[in-house]
């Protein structure tokens, strides 16, 4: 059970930021969150913080003009408390096939009413990847 609802989320995930869908990946966090990057610390307390936070994340996608997004490989452990911690590595491509950017990401996550959700992200330096307990496939050949 766990392993099919992290692979929903990170579908879904995946998919909305390829579309560009603030919506869709707002779903997949519990606000207040926290958005750790090697340049800062996002805590988001509110929807409008995460809102502003998220559409910053897009305009540099879009102005670095990313056409493709991949995971090339996610983990995950289970802990108590119905947490449950992944890694993932990704692949961020430019429209000239030149990797724009690639990280891994640790998610924290909670269930909340039955469904997991994002409370904390740490992204590093993909050489800094943790290989976790279990494997999980995260691909959506269908959607560019």
């Amino acid at each position: 059970m766990t392993k099919s609802a992290l692979v929903n989320l990170f579908q879904r995930y995946l998919k909305a930021f390829k579309c560009y869908d603030l919506s869709t990946i707002k779903q997949c966090y519990h606000l207040p969150c926290t958005l750790h990057t090697p340049d800062k610390v996002a805590y988001l307390a509110n929807e409008s913080d995460f809102e502003q936070e998220i559409l910053q994340i897009f305009t540099v996608l879009q102005q670095a003009k990313v056409s493709e997004i991949k995971i090339t490989k996610a983990t995950y452990s289970e802990s108590l408390n119905d947490a449950v911690d992944v890694c993932i590595d990704w692949v961020f491509i430019d429209e000239n096939g030149e990797v724009f950017a690639d990280f891994c990401a640790f998610y924290h996550l909670t269930k909340v009413v039955q469904k997991f959700k994002i409370t904390s992200v740490v992204s590093h330096e993909l050489s800094n990847s943790v290989e976790l307990a279990e494997n999980i496939s995260v691909q959506l050949s269908n959607v560019k």
